[in-house]
């Protein structure tokens, strides 16, 4: 019998494998019942791990199902024509602009993370997050050399440029931070962790404990140099 308070039963990571070596419309036809009955289980993964973010964040995102991500892919631009992902996944928005950053869950066999921040900035907010950490970078390295923070990300992900960004002075003393084109932060998951009964505390908390980040970035982004809200 199954254990009540595991939320992802071993079943779910299961179908994903099957589902990797049989990637077809038949087969996945065949086995539609199951693919239901295992997303269900994803789905109530989401709508708790929902509620609890809800005591510490303004989530916009109204419920589990909702968040979730097709598993259908799109292949029209894609030189992979597998019709199908073999990951469970959803995101998070939080509620209003003021508000930045986003929350982002993955399971997969041996492939399994929560993540949240910055992924693809637009040009304008790219720029004033430079700005802001060229002028300064004290505020957000504190945040990024917070206990907290490097017990559950290590340290800030996301792809870099190879030289100095156009504008900045190669020699400033925040240049490893000036590369970086995505924010990214990044908690890794064990297969037994996915299965545990603790998942879902440690999913939320690792979504808390991005709050720093966010709030740092959200106040970047929103209040201009005369400290009104853009």
């Amino acid at each position: 019998m199954a254990n009540p308070k595991i939320l992802i039963p071993k079943s779910s990571l299961e179908f994903l494998k099957s589902l990797k070596l049989n990637n077809n419309r038949e087969w996945f036809n065949t086995h539609k019942d199951e693919f239901i009955e295992q997303q269900n289980y994803i789905e109530n993964f989401a709508g708790l791990l929902l509620n609890e973010m809800n005591a510490h964040d303004l989530i916009e995102t109204q419920s589990g199902k909702k968040s979730l991500h097709r598993i259908y892919r799109d292949t029209r631009f894609s030189k992979e024509k597998i019709p199908y992902k073999t990951n469970w996944s959803g995101s998070f928005a939080r509620a209003t602009k003021q508000l930045r950053g986003g929350y982002y869950f993955h399971i997969e066999p041996g492939n399994s993370f929560v993540a949240g921040g910055f992924q693809e900035p637009n040009a304008e907010d790219l720029k004033r997050i430079r700005d802001d950490i060229s002028f300064d970078a004290t505020a957000l390295r504190k945040i990024l050399n917070n206990a907290a923070f490097t017990e559950t990300f290590g340290t800030l992900k996301g792809e870099q440029l190879k030289t100095t960004p156009k504008g900045f002075d190669p020699g400033n003393a925040a240049i490893d931070l000036l590369r970086y084109k995505q924010f990214l932060l990044i908690r890794k998951f064990t297969n037994q962790q996915v299965l545990s009964q603790d998942f879902l505390k440690e999913a939320n908390n690792s979504f808390k404990n991005m709050r720093p980040f966010f709030d740092y970035m959200s106040e970047v982004l929103t209040v201009d140099g005369d400290g009104l809200e853009g």
